[in-house]
């Protein structure tokens, strides 16, 4: 399969939520990556939705956790039940063992929970009692986050945002879409239709991924990459501010965007087009700083390879 065939899912996207044609585009790119995603905005644009259609364009399992703040970690990734007839523990497993799981508001629950899902999100893995159990793959988190300063909502620790591949911000389209968007919802209020069949399937979206991690790279790209994240931890004032995560991450990303786009190898382009969507959820700046203002000024700071 090669990625033109990923076409028609880009478009199908697009359709589903008329606007968000870009942040479409960013959530096959971190499924080629192998990567996870947050989406942010305010409620009632489209969030959810765009996430759930891709996850039900996947092959494999999908679960969705509505996150509540009296949510506990084992809601997420399951217990062990005793059986008193046997004498034996069960494991039953939580929705986090599935191919892609939609964690619905992730921050209107307790940092506690939120960290439950480092583990598998990093590793692969959930361990429970002592007892490592690897997740199916692919395995894919695509978490929604309202506005941070929404009444009852707990802002995500720091490692966990570490942990997400990109993160995309949704925003109110303008009037004419909006209008857009009530002829196509009043069009189809009757329509049962069923999702497209894209073929998807495991096996093919694992093989996606190994293609995608295999365009080359060459030394000078990976010097821009370098010089890219330096440059921004200067401006953020502390060599803190991005991680070597975060660099590998604009790596994988980079990769992804340019097999998406059937090039033979990663140029700048493709490294400045995903830098944002990387790096604006890792900025540790003044509040007095926009993160995006930054990560514009690192991108016409650094000279291009």
């Amino acid at each position: 399969m090669n990625p033109d065939a990923l076409q028609p899912l880009l478009r199908h996207l697009g359709e589903t939520v008329i606007g968000a044609e870009e942040p479409a585009r960013m959530l096959v790119t971190a499924l080629l990556a192998d990567g996870h995603v947050l989406i942010e905005g305010a409620p009632g644009i489209g969030k959810t939705t765009l996430a759930h259609s891709l996850a039900s364009s996947m092959g494999g399992t999908f679960k969705r956790v509505q996150f509540t703040p009296d949510l506990l970690p084992s809601d997420l990734l399951g217990y062990n039940l005793y059986r008193s007839a046997t004498g034996d523990f069960d494991f039953i497993p939580g929705p986090v063992f599935a191919n892609c799981l939609l964690a619905d508001e992730i921050n209107r629950t307790s940092p506690r929970v939120q960290s439950a899902l480092l583990e598998s999100m990093n590793e692969g893995n959930v361990t429970i009692d002592g007892v490592t159990r690897e997740l199916p793959r692919p395995f894919m988190v695509i978490a929604t986050q309202n506005d941070t300063h929404t009444a009852g909502t707990f802002p995500l620790p720091e490692p966990q945002l570490d942990r997400f591949l990109l993160s995309l911000e949704m925003t109110l389209p303008d009037a004419d879409r909006q209008t857009e968007i009530i002829l196509s919802h009043a069009s189809r209020a009757n329509s049962q239709e069923s999702a497209p069949d894209f073929g998807l399937a495991r096996e093919t979206v694992l093989a996606l991924q190994e293609k995608a991690a295999q365009v080359p790279v060459s030394p000078a790209i990976a010097q821009y990459i370098t010089s890219l994240c330096e440059t921004l931890r200067q401006l953020a004032g502390s060599s803190q501010s991005v991680s070597i995560r975060a660099s590998l991450a604009i790596l994988r990303a980079a990769r992804a965007n340019a097999f998406l786009e059937s090039a033979p190898a990663v140029y700048p382009d493709h490294v400045q087009a995903i830098f944002a969507a990387v790096m604006r959820h890792r900025i540790l700046a003044d509040e007095s700083f926009d993160p995006l203002e930054l990560i514009g000024m690192a991108l016409s700071k650094t000279d291009i390879p």
